[in-house]
């Protein structure tokens, strides 16, 4: 795998000029990769997202070859079509995060009338929650407010159950540690 991160990489500063011979190590030529650019951005995927696009694609063209397969017959729309399957993961991507997004908005709602009081562990849990990284905060909220298993949390995001664990893990120490400094526990 370094080995075909390092011909990535080669091809790369080659293609930026800094290289001797972009074909010798770049399994695009510069036809190919603007092909690739524009399946991208017309597949919708952002200006700042397509320089990884295309180095998946070159990094999945070179795994292919590693891995023995022979090469495909039309480099070009071979090239086109993994281009096209990106924008549409990455789509997929945006709308599983959106989607996320919503039910972390609606589960920060109160529950009751704004006028009620909240008890002091509910303000300090909540403080506490803002201040935990994006990851942690959305694992937190979707196995303990939306009671969510870890399996299907980790199905959503499309992360390991282990991940899963390890961030409920770190984010609900943090609590803890939180409540106690504000001596809420």
């Amino acid at each position: 795998m370094a080995v075909l991160r390092g011909k990535a990489r080669r091809g790369q500063g080659a293609q930026r000029g800094h290289g001797t011979d972009r074909t010798a190590d770049d399994p695009l030529d510069a036809a190919q990769e603007r092909r690739v650019r524009a399946v991208l951005a017309l597949g919708g995927v952002p200006q700042a997202d397509l320089p990884d696009g295309v180095q998946q694609v070159r990094l999945r063209l070179l795994e292919r070859a590693a891995s023995g397969r022979e090469a495909p017959r039309d480099v070009s729309a071979w090239a086109a079509v993994v281009a096209s399957n990106l924008a549409v993961d990455w789509h997929r991507a945006k709308r599983r995060q959106e989607r996320i997004g919503e039910r972390l908005a609606s589960l920060r709602q109160s529950a009751h009338p704004s006028g009620e009081d909240t008890s002091v562990l509910s303000v300090a849990v909540a403080q506490g929650l803002d201040e935990l990284p994006d990851a942690q905060r959305q694992v937190v909220v979707l196995r303990f407010y939306a009671d969510l298993p870890v399996r299907s949390i980790a199905e959503e995001l499309g992360i390991p159950e282990g991940t899963v664990k390890s961030r409920l893990h770190t984010a609900v120490r943090a609590l803890r540690v939180r409540l106690h400094e504000d001596e809420v526990v």
